[in-house]
C-alpha cells in the first residue's frame, strides 16, 4: 500500500504546549518557513496541557530565585536531573510566563497589589506556583491556540504519526509516517526538522490521569528509530486522582495539588488522617511519598467503598473552597461527591512520565533534524517532578526547540527518505487487517492495566518485575496475533486502540527493564527489595537502547549533593 507525500520545512507532532510554543517561534524567527502541526485529535482540544490544573513553577517574587527554584528542582528529582537542563527550566521560565501574559493574552490570578498569585506546591520551599484559579491549562492552550490559528502555520489533524522515518543513507531523519485517521489512508510528510512532542501519558496503568489519546506513541516511535531513553522506571502517581467507580472515565482524573497546598487532608477508610504517621511535611509532601504512603493504607485494608482513600477539605470552609477551586468542586459535584464540605473518594495515579528521549539543551537528539520537548523527552526532572514544572518544561523548551529548528532548517535540504522503511512500518500497521478470528481488545487492555499497576506501579520488586515482563511479552505476542472485526478504515477506532496498545505494551517493556536495572530506590521508583537510596554522590541514571540497559553517572556541573547554591544556607 502506497502513501501520498507531503513536504514541509518544520513539522511537530504534538499540539501542546510544546508543540504550540514551538511552531509560534519558528514562525517568528523564519515566517518565510512553512511550518506544520500534526496532531491525533483537533489542535487546541487534546493533549496534556489543555488539562493541567495546577498551574506553572516560576521564581517572580523578589524573595525568591532561580537559584531556589532550581535547587528545589534537584532536590525533588533525587539528584538524578540533568543540571544543564534544570537551570534552562528555572531561568527560561520566568521569560516564557511573561510572554504568556504580555505577548499571547493569559490572564492569571492576581493579588490585591495587582502582582501575580502565586500558591503552595508540594515539594518546594517557597509558593511560586502561577494559576488561573483550578483551570490553568485551559487558559495556556485556549491562548496558543489562538495565536497559531492567527498565522500561516499548517495543520494535520487526526492524522496519527507511526513511525519516524530516516533518511535513505540512515544518518538523519527525513519524516514522518502518518495516518489519516478519517479515511484510513497512509501519508508520508518529508521535513527538514521534525520536533518530537507527542507527550507521554502512562495511560497503561488502571488509574492514570491523561486522555485516553495519550498513549505513548512518541516514545514507541523513538525507540523503534533507535534512539536511547533515559530514566524509563521514573513514573509519577499523583497522589489525588478522582475514584468514581468503573462505570465512568473520570476516575483517575487529577484533584490537583493544590488541595494538599491549602491544607487538605488525606484520610484512610477509618476517617482517620495518616499522612503526619509517614512524613513531617504530612500532605504537602512530595507526590512520590504521599502516592507510596496511600498505597500502603489501601494494602492495609482500610478503604473507601471503591477500594481508595479520601480528602477532606471542609475544615478550610465550604465558602472559601468553592472560592478556589470552582472547576473541581463542579467536578466533584458530577460525579456525586462534595468537595467543599464533605469527603472524596481518591486512589493514586498515573501521572507523569520523567523518563523520556535523551536530548540536549538545544532539544537535538542523537538523529540529526530530530528535537524533542515536552514529556517525550527525558533528563529535566530526575526522579520526580515538582508539580507545576510540567507546563513550565513544556513551554520552555517548546520555545528554545522552535528557535533551534528555524535556524537549523536554513542549513539543510529535504532528505530523501529510506523507502523500504515506509514499507516496513505500513506492514507493521497492517497486521491485524489480515484475516483471522476477531475478537475483542478489552481482555488485552485490562491484562496490560493489571500487569503495570501491581508489578510496575506505586511498589516493586525484582520478581514482580521479571513476571511483568513475561507478561508483557505474552501481551505483544498476543496482540500481534489479534485480528480487527471490521475492514473498514475511515475512523476505525479499534484499530487505533491496537496501535495505541502496541505503543504502551512496547513502552511498559522499557519501564519494567529500566525497574530492573535500578536496585535501589530513588524518588518515584520504590523497589521493596531495595528500600535504601544508593550514594547520591555516584548517582547514576538508566540508559535504555535496542532493549539493553546502561546506568550513566549524572554530571554535578552546578551543585554536587551536599551543596547549596543558595548563599544563605550553611
Amino acid at each position: 500500500m502506497d502513501a501520498k507525500t507531503l513536504d514541509t520545512d518544520i513539522l511537530i507532532l504534538g499540539s501542546g504546549g510544546a508543540g504550540l510554543f514551538a511552531a509560534l517561534h519558528a514562525h517568528k524567527a523564519a515566517p518565510q518557513l512553512s511550518i506544520t502541526v500534526a496532531v491525533k485529535g483537533l489542535l487546541g482540544k487534546c493533549g496534556c496541557t489543555r488539562m493541567v490544573q495546577g498551574g506553572y513553577n516560576v521564581a517572580l517574587a523578589r524573595e525568591d530565585s532561580v537559584e531556589r527554584h532550581f535547587m528545589d528542582t534537584i532536590q525533588g528529582g533525587a539528584w538524578l536531573s540533568d543540571q544543564e537542563l534544570a537551570w534552562k527550566l528555572v531561568v527560561l521560565a520566568i521569560e516564557r510566563i511573561k510572554e504568556l501574559e504580555n505577548e499571547l493574552g493569559c490572564f492569571f490570578d492576581r493579588n490585591a497589589d495587582g502582582t501575580v498569585h502565586q500558591k503552595a506546591f508540594a515539594g518546594q520551599t517557597f509558593d511560586r506556583t502561577v494559576h488561573k484559579g483550578d483551570l490553568t491549562g485551559i487558559e495556556i492552550i485556549n491562548r496558543l491556540a489562538e495565536q497559531v490559528w492567527a498565522r500561516n502555520i499548517g495543520r494535520l489533524e487526526e492524522h496519527r504519526a507511526v513511525e519516524l522515518i530516516r533518511s535513505k543513507d540512515g544518518k538523519s531523519i527525513s519524516g514522518v509516517l502518518f495516518i489519516d485517521m478519517r479515511t484510513g489512508e497512509y501519508v508520508f510528510v518529508r521535513a527538514k526538522a521534525v520536533l518530537l512532542a507527542t507527550g507521554g501519558g502512562p495511560t497503561m496503568y488502571r488509574y492514570h490521569t491523561p486522555s485516553g489519546d495519550k498513549t505513548c506513541d512518541g516514545l514507541a516511535m523513538a525507540m523503534r528509530a533507535g534512539l536511547p531513553l533515559r530514566d524509563m522506571e521514573m513514573v509519577q502517581f499523583h497522589p489525588t486522582g478522582l475514584l468514581a467507580g468503573t462505570h465512568t472515565r473520570m476516575t483517575g482524573t487529577v484533584l490537583e495539588e493544590g488541595l494538599r497546598g491549602a491544607g487538605g487532608h488525606l484520610l484512610n477508610g477509618a476517617k482517620e488522617r495518616f499522612m503526619p504517621r509517614y512524613d513531617p511535611k504530612a500532605e504537602r509532601a512530595t507526590r512520590d511519598l504521599v502516592s507510596r504512603a496511600m498505597f500502603s493504607e489501601m494494602r492495609k485494608g482500610s478503604t473507601s467503598p471503591h477500594g481508595g482513600l479520601y480528602i477532606s477539605m471542609g475544615h478550610l470552609g465550604s465558602h472559601e473552597v468553592r472560592r478556589q477551586f470552582k472547576g473541581m468542586v463542579e467536578r466533584c459535584a458530577d460525579c456525586g461527591f462534595d468537595l467543599a464540605g464533605g469527603l472524596v473518594e481518591v486512589v493514586p495515579t498515573a501521572h507523569y512520565m520523567m523518563g523520556g528521549v535523551e536530548f540536549a539543551p538545544d532539544c537535538t537528539t542523537a538523529l540529526p533534524g530530530l528535537f524533542v520537548a515536552g514529556e517525550d523527552s527525558g533528563g529535566v526532572h530526575g526522579a520526580n517532578r515538582l508539580g507545576g514544572n510540567g507546563v513550565a518544561n513544556s513551554t520552555v523548551f517548546g520555545a528554545v526547540a522552535g528557535d533551534e529548528m528555524a535556524a537549523w532548517v536554513k542549513s539543510t535540504a529535504h532528505r530523501e527518505p529510506d523507502r523500504a522503511a515506509i514499507d516496513t512500518a505500513i506492514e507493521f500497521c497492517e497486521r491485524p487487517f489480515r484475516r483471522g478470528s476477531p475478537a475483542s481488545i478489552e481482555p488485552l487492555r485490562e491484562k496490560l492495566y493489571g500487569v503495570m499497576w501491581e508489578k510496575v506501579g506505586i511498589l516493586r520488586d525484582a520478581a514482580g518485575l521479571l513476571e511483568a515482563q513475561a507478561d508483557l511479552n505474552a501481551l505483544d505476542r498476543a496482540l500481534d496475533a489479534w485480528s480487527l472485526p471490521s475492514a473498514e478504515r475511515a475512523f476505525n477506532l479499534t484499530w487505533h486502540d491496537w496501535l495505541n496498545l502496541k505503543s504502551l505494551v512496547a513502552v511498559s517493556r522499557a519501564i519494567a527493564l529500566a525497574a530492573a536495572a535500578r536496585r535501589e530506590s530513588r524518588g518515584a521508583h520504590f523497589r521493596t527489595d531495595f528500600p535504601e537510596s544508593g550514594s547520591l554522590e555516584q548517582s547514576a541514571f538508566t540508559s535504555i537502547r535496542d532493549g539493553v540497559v546502561t546506568m550513566k553517572p549524572v554530571a554535578f556541573t552546578r551543585v554536587a549533593p551536599g551543596n547549596t547554591l543558595l548563599r544563605h544556607v550553611a
